[in-house]
């Protein structure tokens, strides 16, 4: 999975999709560590969330070349976020959503931590708006999931954002080149609290 989502493409698309962070960034699903180098001069200090330690010599690696403080956490993000109400400036997450057994309950915390200027940025494939290549995603997820770690093909990224409570001011959708449809759908762009709980 690393190796296909540091291709160069993949790398271009996190920093497009991660400028806008700053301050104080909550980012869900670390991995090992390949947002670090996307981040902009902007972020102050890095909160890292992960379900689990992926090669930490890696990961060690990377964060010593961090611009910023990182700090890591070991979390699984469905279940309840252990910080304050309006205490991060920006959320992140990149090939994350798809991997979250309560979609439900992490985006819910994501919006709660999020202050009320600030913003949830995603970078995440799912759901083709082609219905044929959504029919091959429905047919293949279950080995998917079974082969990739928990990884859902057909997710509908925007439709689990809004559901949530947050309100996206900026969605772009596109291909990921050289991948195959089925895993190719991309969705990105940044969402905010709602006014209204």
């Amino acid at each position: 999975m690393e190796w296909g989502l540091s291709a160069q493409p993949v790398m271009d698309l996190r920093t497009r999709a991660l400028a806008p962070s700053r301050g104080r960034v909550l980012e869900i699903g670390f991995g090992t560590g390949l947002n670090i180098e996307c981040y902009p001069g902007t972020v102050d200090e890095l909160i890292a969330l992960d379900s689990e330690h992926m090669t930490p010599g890696r990961v060690r690696e990377r964060i010593s070349k961090s611009r910023f403080p990182v700090r890591q956490e070991l979390i699984d993000a469905s279940q309840d976020l252990p910080f304050d109400d309006a205490s991060f400036d920006t959320v992140v997450t990149t090939f994350t959503v798809c991997s979250i057994k309560d979609t439900s309950s992490a985006l819910k915390a994501v919006r709660r931590v999020l202050k009320p200027a600030g913003s949830y940025l995603f970078l995440e494939h799912g759901r083709s708006d082609d219905p044929r290549i959504a029919r091959w995603q429905d047919w293949l997820n279950p080995i998917q999931n079974l082969i990739a770690g928990g990884c859902n093909l057909n997710r509908k990224i925007d439709r689990l954002i809004i559901d949530s409570g947050l309100r996206i001011d900026s969605l772009h959708r596109l291909t990921m080149p050289k991948t195959p449809r089925v895993f190719a759908e991309v969705y990105f762009g940044i969402a905010r609290r709602n006014c209204v709980s």
